[in-house]
């Protein structure tokens, strides 16, 4: 993440280093360890994902030994680059030194990945032949190869064995019998597993032997036990003719892609198939690096480097320029195989084979499985790679789809959440759930709700003098501010008809506070009328709330665009009290009255009016919530004055604004309010953790506005119904108190002012 990497690494990608070197330099600085650290513990655990990936057999039948194991290391990544044609792999190559330890030669022209290698060579010792290693670098230089500049990094590998896990159960139980007696045990196991060894071995020789020479003693043993390590191997000295029962001939014929040079580069011979597809070999004393050029190892062709790497598989590739002009088309061969150096003759062999992928790049230049000699495992392995490329590619695509599929399944899951918000904006969640579940939804009984109605006085004459898009604007303007109301009380919509606003308290989620929550909403719903202006006269509309509680039954109903719909006599007395109220008032029936008669409300007794359909019906009008802010109806966050530059006016100013209106700190109707944050209004049978990430968001927000962390304090308390705060400035705002109390509050708000 610190890296700003996304984490979707597919198999067959090349990807810069410079990622690599990002992700090590960010997880150096979480770990505050250094780099060499990381790098080699990623070699350990490449190594691990290597075994896992299903290269274990692989690796584990590249050499018996460790120096066999390294020497055959180039070996296997020109395999791998057969399938992984764009893998850019370092070069490897050893020399045993005459204490046991070794000197490994790292190439590379990837610079600061050097400390990989002792993580993965340090885990191969260990994983296949039981051995601790130690590796330090003791020489780095950087040489400047036919590529350009490649760094050289030369290792001193110092190796010890370790016991086997048997050997360390057997010492186990006691540790002081280890450190006492441990290197005398450890001879003398040696020397009986040699003695029984020879002894083997004479007893074998007696009845066949399997070798003409006649060895001495200390031949017999060296032939049979490698130093150190007790591994027995099978002792024969190889027999040569001598002279050679072959004829040139028949060995250019039988190893149709073989070189033999000089010193000098210049050619003595040549197979018969290699002298077909490069005519110029036909020439005597004709130079070799005339016609080809090195591929891996990056070397220059000379014989030195070429004796440098000896032990390392050549690529050559033939020259263009060199080619007949007809075939200068196609694309070059290259061949891989093995250098030997003849002492006698002072002459270097090039045993090879054409390195080719597929059949395509077989006839692309104009070659034959004929062309490559019977014996020859390249027919076997153009065949396999054909179709191990084929499977790649099918693992390849199918990666890249998986890819494909994650991306889309994950915009698919923002899609499917903004379809989800709109169903939730429409219908009850767990409407909505059962019907996407193609479930049945039951119409349920509600006992106790509070029901609100609401339209805009005068409509059907605006209409009559508007144009449409008129009309829509304004409604669009004051059903925004209405349902950003609906959030901050947490009643729920019912829906709109025309100038008709519906609202319920208690549905469909049953709350013990419906009856106060609809109460704020409906004066929530006064103030927010009167920032839209009437596009006929200009001034702010009116509007009339009428407001009942009393037992429902809810339900959906229909299946195209089903809406979630309440039933019962309490719907048509709330659109009475609607009809038979007074503009920009909130009309109460008496059943209203009773729920809020005790929750610090304030309302105005209208008297008996006679209701059509009910009769006579004794009604009120709620006036204000005595406790709560105009900001806390609104959901509005609590700003505090601006500051001054002068301290003496800022102080004077707060101290002639004591006196006045207490909710002189609301803020003022802003017109594009329904950008503002919604801060929910706190109720009795709220959840608790809403409270709790309500008070945090609150502080947040009240921190960015005002600064200080008193302001949080005090939107929370006028949040319950606590009479006194702490602070007698909070008191100020929340209502007037006695003037005795006056001085003191001046006080404290000075110093609160002189703060900010």
């Amino acid at each position: 993440v610190q890296t700003g990497v996304e984490d979707t690494f597919l198999t067959f990608e090349v990807y810069s280093d410079e990622i690599t070197m990002q992700l090590i330099d960010k997880a150096c600085k979480m770990l505050d360890v250094p780099p060499d650290m990381v790098l080699k513990q990623f070699g350990e655990y490449f190594f691990e994902f290597c075994k896992r990936s299903g290269y274990d057999h692989m690796l584990r039948t590249l050499g018996g030994n460790l120096y066999e194991f390294i020497e055959n290391l180039d070996s296997l990544h020109s395999y791998l680059s057969l399938s992984y044609e764009e893998m850019n792999a370092p070069s490897f190559r050893v020399e045993k030194n005459e204490d046991g330890s070794m000197h490994l030669h790292y190439y590379s022209d990837r610079r600061g990945l050097c400390h990989i290698v002792p993580g993965i060579i340090g885990a191969a010792a260990l994983d296949f032949f039981n051995i601790e290693i130690s590796m330090e670098i003791v020489n780095q230089t950087e040489e400047e190869e036919r590529t350009g500049k490649k760094e050289h990094i030369v290792f001193l590998v110092t190796q010890k064995p370790v016991f086997s896990y048997k050997r360390k159960n057997k010492f186990a139980p006691s540790s002081h019998y280890l450190s006492n007696f441990g290197k005398q045990t450890e001879k003398q196991l040696d020397k009986e597993d040699l003695e029984r060894t020879m002894n083997r071995i004479r007893d074998k020789t007696k009845l066949a032997s399997t070798c003409p020479v006649k060895k001495s003693h200390w031949e017999t043993i060296r032939g049979i036990v490698t130093i150190g390590k007790g591994r027995l191997l099978r002792g024969c000295d190889p027999i040569y003719p001598k002279t050679l029962w072959i004829d040139p001939k028949t060995f250019c014929n039988g190893l149709p892609f073989h070189i033999v040079f000089d010193e000098e580069l210049r050619v003595k011979q040549a197979g018969t198939s290699i002298q077909k597809i490069v005519p110029g070999l036909q020439t005597q004393g004709i130079r070799l690096n005339q016609y080809f050029s090195i591929i891996r190892p990056e070397v220059k062709f000379t014989i030195s480097s070429v004796q440098k790497f000896i032990n390392s598989q050549f690529v050559f590739r033939t020259k263009r320029e060199m080619m007949p002009e007809s075939w200068r088309q196609r694309p070059m061969l290259e061949l891989r195989g093995q250098m030997i150096w003849m002492e006698s003759l002072q002459c270097m062999l090039y045993l090879c084979s054409p390195l080719l992928r597929t059949l395509h790049e077989l006839e692309e230049r104009h070659m034959h499985i004929a062309d490559i000699a019977p014996h020859d495992v390249t027919r076997d392995l153009i065949l396999l790679n054909q179709q191990r490329l084929a499977e790649m590619e099918l693992s390849n695509q199918l990666e890249r789809k998986k890819e494909e599929l994650r991306i889309l399944s994950k915009h698919l899951e923002e899609e499917k959440k903004k379809t989800e918000a709109l169903l939730y904006a429409m219908l009850p969640k767990h409407v909505a759930n059962q019907l996407k579940e193609g479930k049945r939804v039951e119409a349920g009984e509600f006992k106790e709700c509070t029901i609100l109605f609401s339209d805009v006085v005068t409509f059907t004459n605006i209409c009559a003098h508007c144009e449409p898009i008129q009309i829509v604007l304004m409604l669009n303007a004051m059903y925004l501010r209405f349902d950003r109301l609906t959030t901050v009380h947490d009643v729920y919509k019912v829906e709109t008809i025309g100038d008709a606003y519906m609202v319920v308290g208690g549905v469909p989620v049953p709350v013990s506070t419906h009856a106060e929550r609809v109460a704020n909403f409906a004066l929530g719903m006064i103030i927010a009328a009167k920032d839209i202006k009437n596009p006929v006269s200009g001034n702010p509309i009116q509007i009339r709330v009428g407001i009942h509680t009393g037992p429902v039954l809810a339900g959906v109903v229909g299946e195209k665009m089903p809406r979630y719909c309440l039933f019962g006599d309490s719907v048509n007395i709330a659109s009475r009290m609607e009809s038979h109220g007074v503009p920009s008032k909130i009309h109460l029936s008496a059943s209203v009255h009773q729920c809020l008669k005790d929750k610090n409300f304030e309302m105005l007794e209208r008297g008996e009016i006679d209701v059509k359909g009910k009769g006579k019906m004794n009604t009120y009008f709620l006036i204000r919530n005595t406790v709560a802010t105009e900001n806390e109806i609104m959901g509005r966050p609590t700003r505090a004055p601006e500051p001054s530059h002068e301290t003496a006016q800022s102080t004077q100013k707060c101290r002639q604004e004591v006196a006045p209106n207490p909710s002189s700190q609301d803020i003022q109707p802003n017109p594009d309010e329904e950008m503002l944050p919604v801060l929910a209004m706190k109720y009795a049978d709220s959840p608790i953790e809403s409270h709790t990430s309500l008070k945090e968001r609150n502080q947040t927000r009240l921190k960015d506005l005002a600064g200080k962390l008193h302001d949080a304090e005090t939107h929370e308390s006028l949040h319950g119904d606590q009479q006194a705060s702490r602070d007698p400035y909070h008191l100020m705002q929340g209502r007037n108190k006695p003037v005795a109390e006056e001085p003191r509050i001046r006080n404290v708000r000075s110093n609160f002012c002189n703060l900010l």
